[in-house]
């Protein structure tokens, strides 16, 4: 007797759990400090800056007791009643910073004391301006696990706070600003890569020499302005165009994504040279780039959301976005993500 032997089906292979961004808002003070005001502060022109950097101006938070939790705390706001999101609905938040309300609390913490979140984990991340990116890349991995289904992740700096307006050098560069993304589940779009990396040898690049646990503030650090940005421009430069190019470059690669089919480039905005450096090894026409340092100049953690928040309405899902970022420290990293939602 023969015994008929039925055909089994495979079974079908489960689509991955990634973080996606499901949305995005902003916030930038209402005080704007354009190059014709510098001008008149330090021995600097318009032409100059918008030749060396891009930037037209930048805007400057004003007023006794704000700091970079005010900015990340209205961003969260709004990308709460954006989304739909309430407060108690959030599992963790995240806040990439430079310059914090103070050592501690954490600025995160303070951040979710603003806007009424209670009860869950938050927590600062620093890791200068690569730090949204650093952020977001920590973020998705409570989502990848499915230990979470709702992750803030906001980047925020008072940048004005930490800047001598007497270097001419450095006062141009730097504005104030905040972005929030929320992370939720997905098995179609998400975060499908990030590569973080970093080289302690270059703080002494760039870096603020006093005000930690090494050079605690005293009345001499304070007289001899050690408190401020202190930056070697053109050390900077030069390793910021090979690494920011770099990491694009790699996520491109690992991901075997060519230029055509990459989207956006999402790039720090530090300087336009270095944003023009990164988009051409990656053979990208600028008007995939998003740029955003003309209007708010170098606003750190804050810079990429910012870039994402402006560019929203043209962003559609499915679209390919490489994200790539420069920090002092050194830091730098690259994130690729296919948007998850059509613009509203």
């Amino acid at each position: 007797m023969t015994r008929t032997v039925k055909a089994t089906r495979k079974p079908e292979r489960k689509s991955v759990l990634r973080a996606a961004i499901t949305g995005v808002h902003g916030y930038v003070p209402p005080d704007i400090l354009t190059n014709a005001e510098l001008a008149r502060i330090v021995d600097t022109s318009d032409a100059w800056i918008v030749e060396r950097t891009g930037i037209k101006e930048r805007h400057i938070l004003r007023g006794e007791g704000l700091g970079t939790s005010h900015m990340g705390a209205e961003a969260v706001r709004g990308l709460l009643k954006k989304t739909g999101t309430a407060a108690a609905e959030v599992d963790l938040l995240i806040c990439a910073t430079t310059t914090p309300d103070m050592v501690f609390p954490s600025t995160a913490n303070l951040i979710c004391d603003m806007v009424d979140i209670r009860g869950i984990g938050s927590f600062d991340v620093q890791a200068a301006c690569s730090g949204f990116v650093y952020a977001l890349a920590v973020g998705a991995q409570f989502i990848e696990t499915g230990k979470y289904r709702k992750v803030v992740v906001v980047g925020a700096d008072k940048m004005s706070a930490i800047i001598d307006y007497t270097d001419r050098a450095t006062c141009v560069l730097f504005g104030d600003g905040a972005g929030a993304v929320l992370l939720e589940p997905s098995r179609k779009y998400g975060i499908m890569d990030a590569l973080l990396h970093s080289d302690g040898a270059g703080m002494q690049h760039l870096h603020q020499k006093a005000g930690g646990s090494r050079m605690p503030p005293t009345a001499e650090t304070v007289a001899k302005r050690l408190h401020y940005v202190h930056q070697e421009g053109a050390a900077v430069y030069k390793f910021a165009v090979a690494r920011m190019a770099e990491v694009a470059a790699a996520m491109m690669k690992r991901n075997r994504l060519t230029s055509d089919m990459v989207d956006w480039l999402v790039p720090h905005q530090a300087n336009m040279r270095i944003i023009e450096a990164t988009a051409e090894r990656m053979n990208l026409p600028l008007k995939r780039v998003m740029i955003t340092i003309h209007k708010y100049g170098n606003t750190t953690a804050a810079t990429i959301p910012l870039c994402l928040w402006d560019y929203e309405q043209k962003l559609k899902a499915g679209d390919r976005l490489v994200l790539a970022a420069f920090g002092g420290g050194f830091t730098w990293a690259g994130l690729y993500l296919t948007w998850a939602y059509d613009p509203h």
